[in-house]
């Protein structure tokens, strides 16, 4: 670990670095560490192989022991609320749930092999819960456009729209300064300022959050969306072993 960094892998390959019941409990318990501990400025949140996230795990959904749209909330509210910034470091693909971890982290840099796409539309459900954190941070149009489209889009339209931070060809080389900005950061400061910077994404949590996991709940039990799941995972299953 850098000094005064706490780093946390995304390591689940089977899965795709999926967000599964057993990895987001994991999350939430190093971050809830790490807010803790005196000795941490900030936490780095990185992965393994070429996705940072592939979204809720939707093997676990169809089986009925996925994620709770309430458990999803919780995350995002964690991320959000630990007064200890989180950064992500993102070298591979963001996708659906994924890019609601992307919006509540504070800072994000990604890298040309980097991809983003909201694909919930296209198995029957929609951007509801990670709607908390990326909306308040989302030009509102390429929110519209992507959202109803599920396109996938590259790094540097993630960071015009707002979605990251910086776009860099490098990223370990961009997150030299940041960090250690953070690093040098008094800790009561770094908190403050980090409540002043999240407080739309608070306010957001306590007007919408209910009403989005309500939605979320009701789309994943209609039949559209368990026809949509059901497809694309028999479609993986068919690409994994063709390949």
């Amino acid at each position: 670990m850098t000094p005064g960094i706490a780093a946390f892998t995304l390591d689940s390959p089977h899965n795709r670095n999926a967000l599964s019941v057993g990895l987001v409990n994991e999350l939430t318990a190093h971050l809830n560490r790490a807010a803790e501990d005196p000795a941490v400025r900030a936490v780095l949140l990185t992965h393994t192989g070429d996705t940072f996230c592939s979204g809720l795990d939707l093997a676990e959904a169809r089986a009925g022991t996925g994620l709770t749209a309430e458990q999803l909330v919780s995350l995002l509210r964690t991320v959000v609320e630990t007064p200890k910034p989180v950064v992500a470091r993102v070298t591979g693909h963001a996708r659906a749930g994924g890019l609601g971890l992307l919006g509540a982290c504070d800072i994000v840099v990604a890298s040309p092999a980097a991809s983003f796409a909201f694909t919930e539309v296209r198995i029957g459900l929609a951007p509801a819960v990670l709607s908390t954190s990326v909306l308040p941070r989302l030009d509102s149009r390429a929110a519209s456009r992507y959202y109803l489209t599920g396109e996938r889009f590259d790094s540097a339209e993630a960071a015009r729209i707002g979605l990251i931070t910086l776009a860099a060809d490098d990223v370990d080389q961009a997150l030299e300064p940041i960090l250690a900005g953070l690093r040098s950061a008094a800790p009561g400061a770094l908190a403050a300022a980090k409540h002043l910077t999240t407080t739309a994404a608070r306010q957001f949590f306590g007007t919408h959050a209910s009403e989005l996991a309500a939605l979320a709940a009701r789309l994943g039990d209609s039949a559209e969306a368990k026809e949509g799941i059901a497809s694309f995972l028999d479609r993986r299953f068919t690409r994994e072993k063709e390949s």
